[in-house]
């Protein structure tokens, strides 16, 4: 097959339209195609009066060859690559035989996908989940959500799926995918329920509630192929051997993990998969020696407009088009002060939620359902902050900057999990915020309006009110007096890094994706640092369980 790229029609062209646009772009006859299929589809509103679709499309011609060569200076047209996903290495009768179970610790996008790709090759995974199952784990959050009751193990961040559940579903990222990782978690979710558009559209998201049912039946996948997982299991400790180290830097080796039950499970394989939430779990790690370094993350808080303007502001007189959806964007300053604010995840359509993990915090993040019909839009506006400058007391130091902050928003917010909030006017002109106008905020269990300015440090405050009025700039209306920050948005990203060495090749595409000083331990996605999202983590699970799968049939 060939790939096409930039093949661009108007946003309402007719469905028959595709195939005459791609005969007539690449100059052959309608019998020469066979068939076609849309690899990708992306919207192009830089022209608001001349919105565009804009397609990559891989097709099967009669004569590839001589097109090919024909059109051989065209930089879009190339054949198209083989995307299918190859496992690393397979369980056999001999590697089971004289290797211990693997473990995976955490089920969320990593986790699971670790796990799944384990299970997939045969090696059995035992995934140790400290939450609940989803189903359960809803019903818990929602109770925090309408009530303000708090299960700091069944929550926004603990449980099966992860904190990805509780959020737009967004499946896109941009890092690097030679090995077509990304290709294969989004066939693994369309098989599990997901809408067979994320395949190809350019931003595909899923929206919570299909997300839950999508790992049930992804965790019966994993099951049904010999692996095991077991909720409510908190692992409280590693058991570590001791190593006369020979190359200077594994130290200790992985033999096995302790419950909070203080049940010992014996494994020399452990795939790291915790969310940046897991506080007590990388304060367990540092103690029992575990390289660590610190890793720069951002906090800030979250803004809602009203969709319809996010909408107008992007697509004009489209903005209600049934085939653009709901608007979004992507906004970056640089303070005079030095910081840079952004935009983060943002939620078209969706609402601001409670994401605390700890009693006594306060945490914002943003959900979207798959319709995004909702009346707001939100996003994060955080401020990005280092180690270096910020919190240089060590390893740990960002996680008690964090907690320090969400403390005070549980405090400015009322002590019972209300957010602190304030009109965007306000908080430009710096003054409290009494009463809320044109936008109604949608977080719960409700938002408390105070003054924001004692709600982050004082760098960051004054970077986002630099930064709102220029963000206005590119979206109309973004300063709008009437638009509502909720605080604090605290875990954009994990604050450390449990760091791997990646330095030798397994053929996996990386190194042995070990800890640099703890042989067996496997650290992936978010809470290890390798990771922004969920697709991000999905692919970075699927390393894991290749340098796990690579490890066992090496015997290592």
């Amino acid at each position: 097959m060939l790939r096409l790229t930039e093949l661009r029609l108007p946003l309402e062209h007719p469905e028959d339209a595709l195939r005459p646009a791609i005969i007539a772009r690449l100059g052959v006859s309608s019998n020469d195609l066979v068939r076609f299929e849309v690899f990708r589809r992306a919207v192009d509103a830089r022209k608001r009066k001349s919105i565009l679709f804009v397609y990559t499309i891989d097709a099967e011609l009669r004569h590839e060859a001589k097109v090919l060569n024909r059109l051989k200076t065209d930089p879009h047209l190339s054949t198209t690559p083989d995307m299918g996903y190859k496992f690393v290495a397979q369980a056999t009768p001999a590697t089971t035989a004289r290797s211990k179970r693997p473990i995976v610790i955490g089920m969320g996008p990593a986790g699971l996908f670790a796990g799944l790709i384990l299970a997939q090759s045969g090696f059995r995974p035992l995934i140790l989940e400290r939450g609940k199952a989803v189903r359960e784990r809803t019903k818990d959050t929602f109770l925090m959500w309408r009530q303000g009751v708090l299960n700091p193990e069944s929550n926004t961040q603990f449980g099966e799926g992860g904190a990805g559940t509780f959020s737009d579903g967004k499946l896109y990222s941009q890092i690097k995918d030679p090995r077509h990782y990304g290709r294969k978690v989004l066939n693994e979710f369309v098989e599990a329920g997901a809408p067979e558009e994320i395949m190809f559209v350019n931003k595909p998201h899923i929206g919570t509630f299909r997300l839950v049912s999508m790992v049930e039946k992804m965790r019966a996948k994993i099951i049904a192929l010999g692996g095991e997982i077991r909720f409510e299991s908190r692992v409280d400790n590693i058991e570590l051997e001791q190593l006369a180290s020979t190359d200077g830097k594994r130290t200790s080796r992985v033999r096995g993990v302790v419950l909070a039950s203080g049940e010992r499970i014996a494994t020399d394989h452990l795939v790291l998969a915790v969310g940046h939430s897991a506080r007590d779990t990388f304060e367990m790690l540092h103690a029992r020696g575990v390289f660590i370094e610190p890793k720069a993350f951002s906090i800030g808080f979250r803004i809602e407009h009203p969709q319809s303007l996010i909408n107008q502001c992007r697509y004009g007189e489209k903005a209600d088009s049934p085939l653009l959806g709901a608007a979004d964007y992507k906004l970056v300053h640089h303070a005079k002060n030095g910081r840079s604010v952004y935009s983060f995840c943002m939620c078209p359509g969706g609402t601001v939620v409670a994401a605390a993990s700890e009693e006594g915090r306060v945490v914002t993040n943003g959900m979207s359902q798959y319709s995004r019909e909702e009346r707001n839009a939100n996003a994060g506006i955080v401020v990005g902050i280092t180690p270096e400058v910020d919190f240089p007391d060590g390893p740990l130091a960002g996680i008690e900057f964090q907690r320090f902050w969400e403390s005070r928003a549980y405090e400015l917010g009322g002590r019972n999990y209300q957010a602190p909030g304030q009109l965007v006017g306000d908080f430009l002109k710096g003054r409290a915020s009494t009463e809320f106008r044109s936008v109604l905020p949608s977080y719960t269990p409700g938002v408390h309006l105070t003054d924001l300015a004692t709600a982050l440090p004082a760098f960051a405050i004054e970077a986002i009110r630099e930064a709102i009025p220029q963000f206005a700039r590119e979206i109309k209306g973004f300063d709008l007096a009437d638009a509502v920050l909720t605080g604090v948005e605290s875990r954009t990203s994990s604050p450390i890094r449990i760091t791997r060495d990646e330095s030798k090749d397994t053929g996996s595409g990386g190194g042995d994706m070990q800890s640099l000083n703890t042989l067996g331990l496997f650290p992936a996605g978010e809470g290890a640092g390798y990771a922004g999202g969920i697709l991000t983590a999905a692919i970075d699970g699927i390393k894991a369980a290749e340098a796990v799968a690579a490890s066992i049939s090496a015997g290592t």
